[in-house]
């Protein structure tokens, strides 16, 4: 990494006067001149003296001085040292600070450990009011010297610990000690270096500028007073600084330039480097390549100690068109039309060239035709398909598609929107990743007629908009009914009974696309409301300053939740907060998608609250968009993780890969910058994709990869079209729409099936006019059974019969013949026995249990209980 010189103010260092009876003024160091701690001192003009020699620097020494002997070869080379060293600093009543060193008097010390998830634990008062035990520090590229000190006489310790800026459940049994005193205590060591505080990207600021405040004070008592630097790499924008005119423009530029400064377009000159797809400190240098190859997955979390950072080469199909999406928005409207041939070769490499489509998914009589590959780098990538990689590579897609009026991915598109619908359930819910073997061993139609339900915005919402986008452009009705029956039953468990992912903020971010693009094809007063929750739920965690915070759900129903030890740390993916009220904002999983949904809510609605919303979120992500001339990789991109109390990329390390300083090229970076330039153009991913011409090519493949769609249930008996008056309303939500009661439909097992009609904590009493006299010989009413629903049996069905419809006599109570089906949802006939009696008009009365009892779900709460026919004399 080139270095530049450090501008004045790099340190600002307030301090009482050095000028001490315990030695001369002077601090002399052993060090590199570019040393982070010595360049800014002496930029300072305070009185320092370098010598390259640590030999140098303790001859030169005074009586009772201080003086710093700094790593220079870290990590590949300890600071060699020898005894003699010490014994003349001893004569001298030298104070000492030695880093990385080869020997210390009295202290055996091993060969350099690297250590990969261990962070810095402050671990003793040594320090007083400054830091307290437990607080956390990032040394990252961390390699210490193992040591045999006792950790009760270590000041700070490397240990695998999980938090967010403190180490929650303490230190656990193994720790490492780094900074401890030795000798006569006239020697303070550190077995890692420290003072790379600067180049290496050390974490957080005020945690470090708090432990070299106290170091100093140790070295000189009065010379501690407030540290503060200006970091490396750091949020464009201030806090409370005036923003220029076009920012969001400049942020848009500076984002897309990233994608050249972090090598993530592939050139051939990295094509070995990259064909396993096997992580990389670094790539061989060339320029950008032309999209032919594909693009990269990430810059990771992973630092090293130059302050460089690890990049993914993994090439996913999510990724590549997401990027492929952002750069066509780059064309458009930077006037950049090489942006706009990466973009399209980029998606003809996936959809074409690469295996992604290919084999089994090309096979037209496999299940797995149409559906596209997670990843092309391995077989373990290849095999896997998500729903919601494949819905962003299509909406990805789409807008390339309509930026350059450009249907060529059309067939491919289509194909993939029938595949993963025929892999979806009845209810709209696909279980979160099928791959192809399971697919080639079950076959298509056991997902399609299968009913999942998996309560998780993270994997089903964006397919679900694709669904209504398709519903739009085809007419298909399949399309709107599995992703409006699932928005339906997932907003009912809005969001309690939500499975959350890495948090429940990113499930509230990622619901709001598809409730919003319902309303766009039925703008219903339900809809809105329904999208309404949702953007209220989310806008409830949005700080004055535009951040969405960080929230986590429901114990026990988080697929990646904070580490629940210190030994869980590091060890999967998990939040970046270690519990609700740390300040962190997620760029990968939960704002990037809140700032897609947000923007097509607020033009779907027109709703000035969304809008500004959206605005506030807009002008927070320009601010806080990564700013490095020494570090170019990740120049222009926006890391997961986001202090918004500090004002500083800062958060829990636990993901390690995509951690805290992780950029994802189409996640994070793709959808950040179309928004932005979706909002420059003035319009929405909606708006913009509505002239698709993709329907030309729905009729044909509809045909054969999916059957027809199955006819309601449907039975002959006499009291088909019979009115209906209630006694009783049924709840607004599950009305009679006239005759649903007596036209000939069942309502199968599912509630929301528009035959089901449903009363809240009421008993539903309804008059049925036959029309004429008959004999009544069979009578039975179908009732509904959904406990985790709040749905229970009604306690008794009564049934009364008369000629006139004044005088009525009672035929008695009906019994429950449950009926084989779903365990969780089942329908239960409620039949009478009696003799057959002649009547023209029947009166029901279905007794509801009213509170639910104990040791239910949602006990104590109004029951609800739901009916779908009245079946009399039943022919077929």
């Amino acid at each position: 990494m080139t270095r530049t010189p450090l501008l004045a103010g790099l340190l600002a260092l307030s301090c009482a006067s050095t000028a001490g009876a315990q030695g001369s003024d002077l601090l002399r160091f052993s060090c590199a001149p570019t040393n982070d701690l010595f360049e800014v001192l002496s930029q300072r003009g305070y009185p320092v003296q370098r010598f390259d020699l640590p030999w140098d620097a303790v001859r030169a020494a005074e009586l009772r001085d201080s003086v710093l002997i700094l790593a220079q070869g870290y990590p590949a080379e300890t600071t060699r040292l020898d005894p003699e060293l010490f014994a003349e600093a001893d004569r001298k009543q030298l104070k000492l600070f030695v880093e990385y060193p080869s020997l210390l008097p009295g202290v055996q010390l091993g060969e350099p450990v690297e250590t990969h998830v261990e962070r810095a634990v402050v671990s003793s008062e040594w320090f007083g009011e400054r830091l307290e035990p437990l607080d956390l520090l990032s040394v990252n590229g961390l390699h210490y010297l193992p040591s045999e000190v006792e950790r009760r006489d270590a000041h700070l310790v490397a240990a695998r610990v999980a938090g967010f800026d403190r180490a929650i459940y303490g230190l656990p049994e193994e720790v490492h000690p780094l900074l401890f005193t030795a000798g006569d205590e006239s020697v303070l060591a550190a077995t890692t270096k420290l003072s790379g505080f600067i180049d290496g990207r050390y974490a957080p600021q005020d945690h470090w500028a708090e432990l070299w405040a106290g170091i100093l004070e140790w070295l000189r008592p009065g010379l501690g007073g407030e540290l503060s630097w200006e970091p490396v790499v750091q949020p464009t924008y201030a806090r409370d600084a005036e923003l220029p005119e076009g920012f969001e423009r400049e942020a848009l530029r500076r984002g897309l330039e990233w994608y050249r400064k972090a090598q993530m377009i592939a050139h051939p000159d990295v094509a070995e480097a990259i064909a396993e797809g096997v992580p990389a400190r670094s790539l061989p240098d060339a320029p950008m390549g032309d999209g032919t190859l594909g693009s990269l997955e990430a810059v990771l979390s992973v630092l090293h100690e130059d302050g460089t950072q690890t990049i993914g080469t993994v090439r996913r199909g999510d990724c590549i068109a997401e990027t492929a999406m952002a750069l066509a928005f780059g064309g458009q409207l930077l006037d950049a039309p090489n942006y706009a041939t990466i973009a399209d070769n980029l998606l003809d490499y996936y959809f074409f060239t690469s295996d992604a489509r290919k084999r089994e998914r090309g096979d037209r009589e496999n299940g797995n035709f149409g559906l596209i590959a997670w990843g092309i780098s391995t077989h373990a990538w290849w095999k896997a398909s998500y729903g919601d990689d494949n819905a962003r590579q299509m909406l990805g897609a789409l807008a390339v598609a309509a930026l350059h009026g450009e249907g060529r991915w059309d067939e491919a598109l289509m194909q993939c929107l029938l595949g993963n619908l025929r892999t979806t359930g009845r209810l709209g819910f696909r279980t979160d990743r099928i791959d192809v073997e399971q697919l080639n061993a079950r076959g298509w139609r056991s997902y399609f007629e299968a009913s999942p339900v998996s309560y998780a915005p993270h994997f089903e919402a964006y397919l679900w908009a694709c669904y209504l986008w398709a519903y739009e452009q085809t007419g298909d009705e399949l399309f709107l009914d599995r992703a409006k029956t699932a928005l339906t039953m997932t907003m009912e468990q809005h969001t309690d009974g939500w499975r959350w992912t890495n948090g429940l903020a990113q499930e509230r971010a990622r619901i709001l696309l598809p409730l919003a693009w319902l309303v766009r094809v039925e703008d219903t007063p339900e809809h809105r409301a329904m999208l309404r929750q949702a953007a209220d739920g989310l806008l409830a965690l949005q700080t004055p300053d535009g951040a969405i915070a960080e929230e986590l759900g429901v114990p026990g129903r988080g697929v990646f939740p904070p580490p629940g030890s210190n030994a869980a740390y590091g060890t999967n993916e998990a939040s970046l907060i270690a519990r609700d009220g740390d300040p962190a904002t997620d760029l990968l999983y939960t704002t990037n998608f809140a700032f897609l949904g947000l923007h097509e809510a607020a033009a779907a609605t027109g709703d000035a609250d969304l809008r500004a919303a959206a605005d506030r979120l807009a002008e927070f992500l320009c601010r806080i968009q990564v700013r490095s001339e020494r570090v170019p990789m990740v120049d222009g991109g926006w890391f997961r993780a986001f202090d918004f109390e500090r004002w500083e990329h800062w958060g829990s390390n636990a993901d390690h890969g995509w951690g805290a300083w992780s950029i994802e090229s189409g996640w994070t970076q793709g959808w950040i910058c179309a928004v932005l330039a979706m909002r420059q153009l003035d319009t929405s991913l909606w708006d913009l994709t509505a002239g698709s011409e993709i329907e030309r090519h729905h009729a044909a493949y509809r045909e054969w990869m999916l059957p027809p769609v199955a006819a309601r249930a449907s039975i002959e008996h006499d009291g088909v079209g019979a009115s209906v008056v209630h006694a009783n309303a049924p709840h607004a939500s599950y009305p009679d729409g006239g005759s649903d009661l007596t036209n000939g439909h069942l309502g199968g097992t599912y509630y929301l099936d528009s035959e089901w009609v449903g009363w809240l904590g009421d008993d539903a009493e309804f008059t049925v006019d036959l029309g004429s006299e008959r004999t009544l010989n069979g009578l039975s009413l179908n009732c509904l059974e959904s406990p985790g629903l709040g749905i229970h049996l009604p306690t008794r069905v009564d049934l009364w019969t008369s000629i006139d419809g004044e005088e009525f006599t009672e035929l008695g109570r009906a019994e429950a013949d449950p009926t084989k089906s779903d365990p969780t949802e089942r329908s239960v006939a409620y039949r009478w026995t009696a003799e057959p009696v002649d009547a023209r008009y029947l009166r029901v009365r279905v007794t509801n249990p009213a509170i639910i009892p104990e040791g239910q779900p949602a006990a104590g709460s109004a029951a609800w209980i739901f009916a779908d026919e009245l079946i009399v004399n039943r022919r077929r």
